[in-house]
């Protein structure tokens, strides 16, 4: 594994990285960048979320199923892109019941950057993706990496929001034990993405419900807003 792990969550990834299955994972990497194929996102974003967020930070989790897959979208962060890229249809439904739910006005770029910094951690199950293959990394041991982030935040005593969108993310939270027995808040809905926010993800006002939770046991609310 090429990637750098930020000193907070050293103690948590370190054993998994170490595994058999990582090396598999980093070596399977490595030869489909060697073969010419195209990852995303590049080498040295891939843990942007981790880094952004350290672990004893968290408020908040976000979980994505895959980075996006197409030129210069994905940025280690779960449904972030940087600014002046277009802003994709789910992240633009995200901003729609933002707006429904806050008030706050949807911004002209789509880099949730600030939200990270503020402990949102916005982490995807899968850490990378070939270009213009959605989904193409899955099950190749990125899960065991992310599930470990996961499980870490869930065992803190601090409570955390765990906003689950979609089957993929509740799936995962399924597995991790400690978040049932926890001291959470899960928030759990259909997927942003236009085949399903209207199913549930529209009118189920995550962000104050979020900052509810947190403000009530002391953690200090998000401030959403990203600015233009």
């Amino acid at each position: 594994m090429s990637e750098s792990v930020p000193d907070s969550w050293k103690p948590v990834l370190d054993p998994v990285l170490g595994s058999e299955e990582a090396r598999r994972l980093g070596g399977w990497l490595r030869a489909e960048e060697d073969a010419g194929k195209t990852v995303y996102p590049p080498r040295g974003s891939r843990l942007k979320a981790l880094e952004l967020t350290p672990l004893d930070a968290v408020k908040v989790v976000i979980l994505g199923q895959d980075p996006y897959h197409g030129p210069g979208q994905a940025m280690g962060l779960s449904f972030s892109v940087p600014e002046g890229v277009k802003v994709p249809p789910s992240l633009a439904n995200i901003y729609k019941e933002l707006e429904a739910d806050c008030g706050i006005a949807p911004p002209g770029h789509g880099d949730l950057t600030p939200w990270a910094r503020q402990g949102v951690l916005l982490l995807n199950n899968t850490l990378t993706v070939e270009a213009g293959q959605a989904g193409s990394h899955a099950g190749r041991g990125w899960d065991a990496v992310t599930d470990a982030c996961v499980a870490a935040v869930a065992a803190r005593d601090e409570p955390s929001v765990f906003i689950l969108w979609g089957s993929h993310a509740q799936a995962k939270a399924k597995r991790v034990g400690a978040l049932k027995a926890g001291p959470h808040h899960v928030i759990a809905s259909p997927h942003p993405s236009p085949l399903s926010a209207y199913r549930g993800f529209f009118g189920s006002k995550p962000f104050s419900r979020t900052n509810a939770f947190l403000e009530e046991h002391g953690r200090g609310a998000v401030d959403w807003r990203l600015g233009g």
